[in-house]
């Protein structure tokens, strides 16, 4: 099995919460807010949805609040179907959400308004990231860690890495392919798209993934001997 010359550090990220003291009553509003809110405000609400105890039946901020709060289910789909690690920028993602939701009010009555106190609340998030203090050297080792990690270490590095990292690629199948020289393994692990699935999803098919191969090899291994 091959070891690491540069050892995989995991890290950890956590996020603490700022209110921008924006806030929005129905979608003409919260159009407008989107064009206009930090690329911190428009990070949080789409790709750090994933970082979330609970990723609930939409997949960002804006379609979950449309789809529970206004139940305007027609455009929640619609958001709900905007995959942020399609675009190249925060704002193109940007963009895409207000170009759906001009479409929308055009072909609509009046927008509904939300109750008092269940309006959509616009947030920051202030993230940390610092080391958790695991270091492996091959893949046994880091399938090791991948049954212990938290969530927020899987989503710093197979979410967040997407666009963090100039190729656009995860942590994970980065150092497997750089480092390891397991081009076949990263790439599968390059497949799994992080918009379909949750990050104990990610887990889970990671390290199947990661199983099978170490299996595979400690296999050709005996046959060797």
């Amino acid at each position: 099995m091959v070891l690491a010359v540069t050892p995989f550090e995991f890290k950890q990220c956590i996020g603490i919460l700022k209110s921008t003291g924006k806030k929005a009553r129905n979608v003409k509003e919260l159009s407008n807010f989107i064009g206009s809110v930090s690329d911190e405000c428009i990070f949080h609400h789409t790709y750090q949805y994933f970082l979330k105890e609970h990723v609930l039946e939409y997949t960002n901020d804006f379609a979950q609040w449309v789809g529970e709060s206004l139940e305007e289910r027609s455009l929640a789909e619609q958001l709900s179907n905007i995959d942020p690690y399609r675009f190249e920028t925060i704002r193109d993602v940007r963009q895409e959400f207000q170009h759906v939701i001009t479409g929308y009010m055009e072909g609509s009555p009046e927008p509904r308004e939300a109750r008092r106190g269940d309006e959509f609340y616009f947030n920051e998030t202030v993230t940390l990231v610092f080391p958790v203090g695991i270091w492996v050297r091959n893949l046994a080792e880091f399938l090791m860690a991948m049954k212990v990690i938290e969530r927020g270490s899987i989503y710093y590095h197979f979410y967040e890495a997407r666009v963090r990292v100039k190729e656009r690629v995860d942590d994970f199948s980065k150092w497997i392919s750089d480092v390891l020289g397991e081009n076949d393994l990263a790439m599968h692990i390059q497949s799994i798209y992080p918009f379909m699935h949750n990050v104990e999803e990610i887990r889970h098919y990671i390290g199947d993934a990661v199983e099978e191969w170490v299996r595979k090899d400690m296999e050709r291994m005996v046959r060797s001997k």
